[in-house]
């Protein structure tokens, strides 16, 4: 599938799942904004798709903060013409029982999966509906579906993606909107690095059991998703303009989850 000269806005996109769709985007056409707390991390990964030959900028945002996101989506109209694709991507995880959550642990959970996703929606449909088209991607998880120990924030916020999603797509669809969850299984992203050593102390097992007794249990062939899987999905909704597809969730779990 193609996005010539569409204007990507892709969030935590200097790492991870964010930075793998923004460089398959990029190979497909699109002119890619990488969005990331960091911006030295952000120049970093767009002058890696510049030096592959796209088009890319990278700016600091933190999804949380209402002024920046309202001012960097501005910025980026202005800029390139427009915002044809916005991918929420950016997210953080804490790990450990539900009653060892402070309260600020869980609101900061939740600002970051929630919160940012309402307010970079608000701020670029504006820009979608003046032209009569736009495809929003939000970054769900097999946790949108189902729950899992020591994740109670994190599986709340990643299910109320769907709602919000399936609103977006309702209220977009007379604009020429589409809007799509994609659903991760586990991917060898940092974050999930990051909950292995946590997961086993949490669970008192060693990280090898955490990896295939936990993560890879429910798979189908004891592999993890990989970072390529989701750019391919994200290119895919992203390149169907019928509103066939829309208001979805795709679930990208090697079987962990299915529906």
């Amino acid at each position: 599938m193609h996005l010539h000269n569409q204007v990507a806005l892709i969030t935590g996109a200097a790492s991870g799942l964010g930075k793998s769709i923004a460089k398959t985007f990029a190979t497909a056409g699109a002119r890619v904004v990488i969005a990331d707390l960091h911006q030295q991390a952000a120049e970093a990964t767009a002058d890696e798709i510049v030096a592959d030959g796209g088009r890319a900028i990278g700016v600091a945002l933190d999804v949380t903060q209402e002024a920046q996101v309202e001012a960097v989506v501005e910025y980026v109209a202005k800029a390139f013409g427009s915002i044809d694709i916005l991918v929420s991507n950016a997210g953080v995880q804490i790990v450990k029982p539900l009653q060892e959550f402070s309260f600020n642990e869980w609101r900061t959970i939740m600002a970051v999966h929630l919160d940012g996703a309402f307010l970079l929606t608000r701020a670029c449909l504006p820009y979608m509906y003046a032209r009569k088209r736009g495809c929003i991607l939000y970054m769900g998880s097999v946790h949108s579906k189902e729950a899992s120990l020591l994740k109670a924030p994190y599986v709340t916020a990643k299910h109320g993606i769907l709602g919000l999603c399936r609103t977006v797509a309702k209220e977009g669809a007379m604009h020429g909107v589409r809007a799509n969850v994609i659903c991760p299984g586990f991917v060898r992203t940092p974050l999930v690095d990051k909950q292995i050593p946590e997961q086993a102390k949490a669970l008192g097992i060693t990280e090898a059991q955490v990896v295939r007794d936990v993560m890879l249990r429910g798979t189908v062939d004891g592999e993890f998703t990989t970072e390529r899987d989701i750019a391919e999905v994200a290119l895919m909704f992203a390149g169907f303009e019928s509103a066939a597809l829309t208001g979805q969730s795709l679930i990208v779990s090697h079987g962990w989850v299915m529906e």
